[in-house]
């Protein structure tokens, strides 16, 4: 039997090779540490707000030109030319609902539109 508080060839030699693993790895945290720089993204141009997020306001029924109820999400280049054409042979819309009375609106489409088109009134004296 060993006695109290004495260790034995084969602990010392655990506690030798346990010591050096951790000095070991202290030895590479701090290596890594010293060598590690702060990341830091390079751009080739600026760009700006507008690019990134353009003007989201509603069109105005009554202002808009073809080009531009063109860009609207299902709207093409013909329809946008009948909204126009309906606007000159009618007057001015007076309400968004309007649309549905353009050859190709249906409720659907202009479910679609809410929030990207307005009627914009006219004061009158």
């Amino acid at each position: 039997m060993r006695a109290a508080g004495k260790a034995t060839k084969t602990e010392k030699c655990l506690l030798g090779l346990t010591a050096a693993f951790l000095c070991l790895l202290a030895g590479l945290y701090l290596h890594d540490a010293r060598q590690t720089e702060p990341a830091a993204v390079k751009t080739e141009r600026t760009v700006s707000r507008e690019e990134l997020a353009p003007d989201l306001s509603p069109l105005d029924l009554n202002t808009a030109t073809a080009a531009e109820l063109a860009a609207l999400p299902g709207i093409g280049e013909a329809l946008a030319e009948r909204i126009v054409a309906y606007r000159e042979a009618n007057g001015a819309f007076a309400s968004v609902e309007e649309l549905l009375e353009v050859s190709g609106i249906g409720e659907k489409k202009l479910t679609g539109l809410e929030g990207r088109v307005r009627v914009e009134r006219e004061e009158t004296e």
